[in-house]
């Protein structure tokens, strides 16, 4: 991929974006009402449409892969990994031929370690599933290269919005920056009993995203740990932290809420940077 010359017409923005639970846009019967996903399907598929230019290649960050260091996919064409158990058996046959870009890994990793961050490599490992289900929604042509970053193992929060920092400049060059996982992400908690705490937390990361100042968005994600019902909504971060890396893009570009649903009943919520 070349390097396109930055004009500010056509920054991209960034994203963090719910990628639903395991194969569900491509189930009949998914878990829950056989609608239940339909409104965060409609929202994937329309939302390449509301940027300025399609984006040259893909830079995404997904809850699913975690290593010591923040780690790039290098593969030209890479496979996909079907990290998800017990679903019917055609959620194993589906496909996502898009290309990798081993030239924009290499300048992830370069603008990464200039950041002063370790970063490690990986061209055989397959997109997983919090890339490829919501993806096959986002570019369902599979005709732009994807190039999947991992989060970090420690899941420090302050770090990974460093991360984002340091790749914003990639979206002056045509790449569209994504952070994929789920803003309430407590596995024993969905049902009624998710109600009130994704409720919770889901307001105080709405204000928390559309703070009036980049430094006060940073400052609050970095301590989230702190708000309502963290805890009860996130056990584990992984699924939050790509949050960071899409806010940390952003740069000085506000934040505001483009998705809110209802997913088994919590409160699910995506957002756009810029």
């Amino acid at each position: 991929m070349s390097t396109l010359t930055p004009h500010p017409t056509t920054r991209l923005p960034t994203f963090y974006l719910p990628h639903g639970g395991g194969p569900c846009f491509f189930m009949d019967n998914p878990r829950g009402t056989a609608d239940m996903w339909a409104p965060m399907a409609a929202f994937l598929r329309g939302l390449i449409a509301t940027l300025p230019a399609k984006p040259r290649a893909v830079v995404v960050v997904s809850g699913h892969w975690e290593e010591a260091a923040f780690t790039v996919n290098s593969a030209a064409q890479p496979p996909l990994l079907f990290d998800y158990y017990g679903f019917p058996e055609h959620t194993y046959q589906l496909k996502y031929p898009a290309p990798g870009s081993p030239e924009l890994a290499h300048r992830v990793r370069g603008l990464l370690e200039v950041a002063g961050m370790a970063t490690g490599e990986d061209a055989q490992r397959g997109l997983d599933h919090g890339v490829f289900i919501p993806f096959m929604l986002l570019l369902p042509g599979a005709d732009v290269p994807v190039v999947e970053v991992s989060l970090r193992a420690d899941l420090d929060s302050a770090a990974h919005l460093r991360a984002g920092q340091a790749l914003a400049t990639l979206r002056d060059e045509g790449v569209l920056i994504v952070g994929t996982g789920m803003s309430y992400h407590n596995m024993r908690g969905f049902g009624p009993a998710a109600a009130e705490p994704s409720r919770q937390f889901d307001t105080w990361l709405s204000a928390a995203v559309t703070a009036p100042s980049a430094q006060q968005r940073n400052d609050a994600l970095t301590v989230w740990e702190r708000a309502p019902a963290a805890r009860a909504s996130h056990p584990r971060e992984e699924h939050l932290l790509p949050l960071m890396v899409a806010a940390g893009a952003a740069g000085t570009d506000l934040g505001h809420k483009i998705f809110e649903g209802q997913v088994l009943g919590a409160t699910v919520s995506g957002f756009q940077f810029g």
